[in-house]
């Protein structure tokens, strides 16, 4: 499913993060050490290799919703952004620091002249956030930053399992047609 808003090219994709080689940087839903884990940073480590590790390091740790920029070393993509999302039932005010983590992340792009993003569902897994909620939240936010953004082109959410992308394209379908 793709939208076009201005020149910016909104899309949903089911899939492996790790695989989108016309992306130029993938974003990791990290930890704050910025280590290897389970889901969808142990997949980028695992497939960026034990550099991405080493150039992490001197990143970490990071506070939730703050975003870094490293290398893709091994991976299709140029540049990985590695972003700490909240953990649901931990935090005050989750809706708000989960959508710090997409808006720091689509600026750090923007500041290194990127033209295509993907995003997975940051904080959606072990960290606990209800998908459908997490759904409105980052394509809220994401909506929000477009009219500020002159360098990406493609922002792309890419959904590991049925169920997230359909309700990721739901959301999406049902924002925008409210916005009209």
């Amino acid at each position: 499913m793709k939208i076009k808003i201005n020149n910016m090219m909104i899309e949903c994709r089911q899939g492996d993060i790790t695989s989108q080689p016309d992306i130029e940087v993938i974003v990791n839903s990290a930890n704050a050490h910025l280590a290897p884990g389970g889901g969808v940073a142990g997949a980028i480590h695992r497939k960026a290799g034990l550099q991405l590790y080493e150039e992490c390091k001197k990143y970490a740790p990071i506070s939730t919703g703050q975003a870094v920029i490293t290398r893709g070393y091994n991976l299709p993509n140029k540049y990985v952004i590695h972003t700490l999302g909240p953990v649901y039932t931990r935090e005050k005010n989750p809706a708000k620091k989960l959508a710090l983590c997409y808006k720091n992340c689509l600026r750090l792009a923007e500041k290194n002249s990127l033209e295509s993003i993907a995003f997975p569902a940051i904080s959606a897994g072990i960290f606990g956030y209800p998908i459908e909620e997490a759904a409105r939240v980052a394509i809220k936010a994401v909506l929000e930053e477009v009219p500020k953004l002159k360098e990406l082109k493609l922002i792309c959410f890419v959904l590991y399992d049925d169920k997230s992308y359909k309700i990721f394209q739901e959301v999406l379908k049902e924002v925008i047609q409210n916005k009209s």
